[in-house]
């Protein structure tokens, strides 16, 4: 089974999933042993891998020693085509349809499609938009796009329709590393009601009562950054609380 088609399956059958996100300029010596220690208690689903700004270059190293000691599916968020790697097991194609930044729409996959082609990662198809959660974000930087405004579900609404039209297969409402609050609840349910995909909502999480939230207005993915290193704890609580939804 692709893990496209385990994604809709969870959502299908009403199964509320965990990423972990690992920023590989962030990931410090015994973070992905820490990780590994707390995937069977706290039920993590995927690990997504990537960053807006890689200024190490360690992203292959990062990879191979995540599958080498974790057994979930490790999915690429790449910031760019040169994070990529065929240690991996998919790769989330993202599209930032929430800018109009052309790069970013297509020119980067252009760039990154022939090396796809020679590789063994499953591609999936996923319209990106950033929102404004707050405070400027390297990804809002690099990208040189707005994001979209916190209270406007509607745009988000009919990005993500215009989305799907095109046959992006997952919608991702990422707040970007560092925002100061989670996509509002609004925004996420405007998504959800509008767009039949699986929904991944990332970004500013970093309560229970967050990503309790995020499930609740209609998220099938919720994304965990940085702040389970802090609070290792968290993961176990957030996985039990989607449980709950």
């Amino acid at each position: 089974m692709t893990i496209l088609q385990d994604i809709i399956n969870r959502k299908a059958r009403g199964t509320k999933s965990l990423a972990v996100l690992l920023d590989p300029d962030k990931v410090a010596s015994g973070t992905v042993d820490q990780l590994a220690q707390l995937t069977t208690p706290s039920g993590i689903d995927f690990i997504f891998v990537g960053g807006s700004l890689l200024m190490e270059d360690h992203f292959e190293e990062v990879v191979k020693e995540i599958k080498a000691k974790i057994t979930l599916p490790v999915v690429l968020f790449p910031g760019s085509p040169s994070q990529l790697s065929n240690s991996a097991d998919a790769v989330l194609f993202l599209s930032l349809i929430s800018g109009r930044n052309p790069d970013l729409l297509i020119g980067q996959h252009v760039i990154a499609a022939a090396r796809l082609r020679r590789m063994n990662l499953e591609v999936i198809p996923t319209g990106y938009m950033l929102v404004d959660c707050g405070r400027p974000t390297t990804a809002t930087y690099i990208s040189h796009t707005l994001p979209l405004p916190w209270d406007k579900p509607g745009i988000a609404a009919m990005t993500a329709l215009a989305g799907s039209y095109l046959g992006l297969q997952i919608m991702y409402l990422d707040g970007g590393s560092g925002a100061q609050r989670p996509v509002s609840a609004e925004m996420i349910a405007g998504v959800r009601e509008t767009v039949t995909c699986p929904l991944i909502v990332g970004g500013g999480i970093r309560t229970t009562e967050a990503a309790r939230e995020a499930w609740k207005s209609g998220a099938d993915v919720v994304v965990i950054g940085t702040a389970w290193e802090s609070n290792p704890e968290m993961l176990i609580e957030v996985k039990e609380t989607s449980l709950m939804n």
